[in-house]
């Protein structure tokens, strides 16, 4: 009896994905089987493709049954690839050419204000997410993807990083805990992700062993593309390991607390307030200044209510949080509005700023604003409140010009 690989999504609802069915055969040739309401048009491109990555994967007889709901390229390969894995053995990866943009690099301390969750298994939700604007784009191979679903996204996150347009936006991807996560680290890694989302840290070990494998894929590679990790504190013991695992190895750019799983496993309910996570997040946040990267606060899961959203926002940014994460495009720049510097800091850090820079004209290897001394670290954050007045359009770029 012959055996069918499924991969892929259908039935109302589904947009912009496929679903198809490969049956390898002894003997037939190919035969395909197309369903799809937009045939007339792209029903040849959609064959041609489809024989294209048959013939790559060396299957010359094999019953095809496609059911499009509007997929581009990227996905029905990835869909047709996931579907071949289950009935073959092979090491081959049919590969879309590398998107130019998709190349880029990202810094280690690059503004993370928002990062926009994608499940990984739900191309619709990727396609035109970019445009959006988020600081970064969390392709989710974890909680966001049903069990049964988990290998098949991979290939589609694969594809995405490859081809899909992110608009500027940092390329993120959330992989699995333990060894199936370290796993997923050969579908992304040497695509250009970059940066890795590590779910559910509780101690170092479970950073150095993600570190570990990036940099043996690296190497495999012959890559030099930095790829940052992101821990995500989501547990009481997690939060008490939380400096350990900031400052577990040097490409640790950010530390995350996921409030979901933290409230649940210390007992309690999650609430707007936040006064039963008010610990954690202190924690979070001094592990991170401690280890000299940003920490990043949770989502907001109520999508519908941007004033208490706002407000959120505002006590994550008092508590010393540099970003957060989003589950819905509208969120963006409610956070991005609010985690920007008010005009009582903007002015604050230019006194600052401007002060350093008249002590540094003459000489001087002390700054004073006033009768007040100003040390390093304090001219550093007035300098960082600048650039993000810049980059969020709240300061000209030239303002010095009329100081």
């Amino acid at each position: 009896m012959n055996k069918t690989g499924t991969s892929g999504n259908k039935g109302p609802g589904v947009r912009s994905d496929v679903w198809v069915a490969v049956t390898p055969k002894s003997k037939g040739g190919i035969k395909i089987h197309l369903k799809s309401k937009v045939k007339t048009l792209f029903g040849r491109q959609i064959q041609a493709l489809t024989e294209k990555v048959l013939q790559f994967f060396e299957l010359e007889n094999a019953v095809v049954d496609i059911e499009d709901s509007g997929a581009v390229d990227f996905v029905l390969a990835a869909r047709l690839e996931a579907a071949i894995k289950e009935v073959t053995d092979t090491d081959k990866e049919f590969l879309f050419p590398l998107l130019e943009e998709n190349k880029t690099e990202t810094a280690k301390d690059a503004f993370r204000f928002s990062r926009l969750y994608l499940p990984g298994n739900s191309p619709k939700l990727m396609l035109n997410a970019g445009i959006h604007k988020p600081n970064g784009l969390i392709l989710d191979l974890e909680d966001a993807v049903a069990p049964a679903k988990k290998t098949e996204a991979r290939y589609l996150v694969r594809n995405a990083l490859r081809s899909l347009h992110f608009y500027g936006a940092e390329r993120m991807v959330r992989i699995n805990q333990g060894e199936r996560g370290l796993e997923d680290l050969s579908f992304v890694v040497p695509h250009f992700v970059n940066l890795v989302l590590i779910p559910k840290c509780e101690d170092a070990t479970d950073v150095l062993r993600v570190a570990a494998r990036t940099r043996e894929l690296l190497l495999l590679h012959n890559m030099e593309h930095p790829v940052w990790f992101m821990p995500i504190i989501e547990s009481a013991k997690g939060v008490m390991n939380a400096y350990s695992i900031a400052s577990a190895d040097k490409q640790v750019a950010a530390l995350a607390i996921g409030l979901e799983d933290y409230t649940a496993d210390i007992g309690t309910r999650r609430t707007q307030e936040g006064t039963e996570s008010f610990f954690a997040r202190s924690m979070v946040v001094n592990a991170a200044r401690a280890a000299g990267i940003q920490p990043i606060d949770s989502v907001f899961s109520d999508v519908s209510d941007m004033e208490a959203l706002a407000e959120n926002v505002k006590r994550s940014k008092a508590l010393g949080f540099d970003g957060m994460g989003c589950i819905h495009p509208r969120q963006i720049k409610v956070i991005h509005e609010n985690f920007a510097p008010d005009e009582a800091e903007i002015e604050k850090a230019k006194k600052i700023y401007l002060a350093f820079r008249e002590a540094e004209k003459k000489g001087l290897g002390v700054v004073s604003l006033g009768s007040k001394m100003i040390d390093p670290p304090v001219v550093k954050r007035a300098l960082t409140t600048i650039t993000l007045a810049v980059n969020t359009g709240k300061l000209e770029k030239d303002w010095e010009k009329n100081n």
